[in-house]
């Protein structure tokens, strides 16, 4: 769909909920665009409300039922194909063995007979006094069996009083199947409402899932057991190691020698490491290998070995994640980050001035991530495997599921330890570029850019906020396809390099 269609489908339903008229949007595959659309549609109904800050957590609870309706769908003519009955208790049996396995292999072909059959997801959105009604239709009549299972998983969900505990005791759940629904039970409880703000039943011969705001009802959880334990947590970290802050008082001496910056350097024999595997790399496609302390200050230039100092020191209050597999995930996450917004400044945006602040902006995006990690790991664990099957930005699972806002934590930790605003900025924004200050807008609009490339699983380009790549005057998505192709594999190959440097 064009920019132009898209604003015109937004500017009728913003007219829409302005008059507290009904709007809706129907699709046969539900396609990612067709997704993003709908969340947009969303966000101008919440703005309307002025309720912009339920827009996440209410956003996932339609994700899921658009989900479902979805799934649901597929599964009818998944049967019919297999000649099998939904309603017979051996059948279903036997077809849920292999429904999702087949199903995700070929998911195009179940797509394009679904359509041909006629089955349509209609997600309908409107205001009536305060009070945002959303309704999920697909005309494919849920069976009283299937029906019952929902109001078993909603039971289920009273045994718990939060998110963050359905978190340790039903993440895990091997069965899958309804789980999503627990979580969007919990999550409307996180926002003040009771189950009763959901329903699903037939109507006229489809299912429809309601879901009912009253917006003045509706409040925001911001803290809970987690979040006060990380706060605690970072108060209690150590400052920069001295060190670190001896050579950081050392670089902003203006009449401070090369040479005296390498001797202090080269006391810290990991950091000159650090220093060496840097200047080496592909990053500055020197001739030939350096090795001379003293010519690699140069060649890094003040600006860069002081921002590498924010890195170095990080990793090591942090710790690298040599002890922890999530964390040393994390961190591997970030160094390809960096490696890609480096790329883009470089080549892309063809901005040399910011190429040292996305760097370092991209090993330390995630901080509070990591801070995170380092407390609760298998939490962690949970969050991402959970996302990525959801098809949802774990960022935003984390901050709905536990109080905790990595991005805010990782700035205030940022704050803490003196880091300059461009840093502090990037940590905090890398999610919502736009919201960043004008000055930094550049830089923390290439982290996101980078990170969203970095975090690629199969999805489309067309998911990337398009807003932030005209602020990068990224006009195609072809050519921003292609660039992602090369980086992605410039950093495998010099990442595997790396690698075997380190283990020889």
């Amino acid at each position: 769909m064009s920019e132009d269609n898209k604003a015109s489908v937004l500017d009728k339903a913003r007219m829409a909920a302005r008059a507290q008229k009904p709007f809706s949007i129907k699709s046969y595959t539900l396609p990612p665009p067709t997704e993003m659309q709908i969340e947009e549609i969303l966000a101008t109904f919440l703005g309307e409300l002025d309720r912009d800050i339920l827009k996440d957590s209410i956003a996932y609870c339609l994700r899921e039922l658009t989900t479902n309706a979805k799934k649901a769908n597929t599964k009818r003519v998944y049967f019919e194909e297999k000649q099998l009955s939904l309603t017979d208790d051996e059948d279903y049996r036997t077809g849920m063995t292999t429904f999702k396995s087949e199903t995700l292999d070929n998911i195009a072909y179940w797509l394009e007979k679904q359509e041909k059959a006629g089955l349509y997801i209609r997600v309908s959105f409107q205001i009536q006094s305060r009070e945002l009604s959303i309704k999920v239709a697909n005309n494919t009549q849920i069976t009283r069996k299937e029906q019952i299972r929902i109001y078993d998983r909603i039971a289920r969900s009273r045994a718990f009083r939060s998110l963050e505990e359905a978190m340790t005791a039903v993440l895990d759940d091997s069965e899958g199947a309804g789980l999503g629904i627990v979580i969007l039970v919990l999550m409307l409880k996180k926002l003040g409402l009771d189950e009763d703000a959901f329903d699903i039943d037939v109507e006229n011969n489809e299912t429809i899932a309601r879901l009912v705001i009253p917006m003045d009802r509706t409040k925001v959880e911001h803290l809970s057991t987690m979040s006060e334990e990380l706060a605690n947590h970072i108060q209690s970290l150590p400052q920069f190691p001295e060190s670190i802050m001896e050579l950081r008082t050392l670089l902003e001496d203006p009449d401070a020698e090369v040479s005296a910056i390498a001797r202090a350097l080269s006391k810290d024999p990991a950091l000159t490491a650090d220093l060496l595997r840097t200047v080496n790399s592909a990053r500055y496609m020197l001739p030939r290998k350096m090795d001379n302390v003293v010519e690699a200050v140069k060649v890094v230039g003040l600006r860069g070995l002081r921002q590498m100092l924010f890195s170095y020191g990080t990793q090591r209050v942090l710790g690298d994640g040599e002890d922890n597999s999530v964390s040393r995930d994390l961190w591997e996450h970030s160094q390809r980050t960096a490696f890609y917004a480096y790329g883009i400044a470089r080549y892309i945006c063809k901005r040399k001035d910011i190429l040292d602040d996305v760097y370092v902006g991209g090993i330390l995006h995630d901080m509070g991530k990591i801070v995170f990690s380092n407390l609760h790991p298998d939490t962690v664990e949970r969050i991402r495997t959970f996302s990525l099957n959801r098809g949802i930005p774990s960022s935003v699972f984390e901050e709905m599921a536990n109080g905790i806002d990595h991005a805010e934590v990782g700035a205030q930790l940022a704050r803490q330890w003196n880091f300059p605003d461009v840093l502090v900025q990037t940590i905090r924004h890398h999610h919502a570029p736009l919201k960043a200050q004008p000055q930094f807008r550049d830089v923390v609009a290439t982290v996101y850019l980078a990170n969203e490339l970095a975090n690629m699983h199969g999805e489309t380009y067309e998911l990337i906020d398009g807003r932030v790549l005209r602020v990068l005057r990224i006009d195609s998505t072809d050519r921003l396809r292609t660039f992602a192709e090369r980086l992605q594999n410039q950093y495998d190959t010099e990442y595997s390099t790396l690698t075997r440097q380190r283990n020889d």
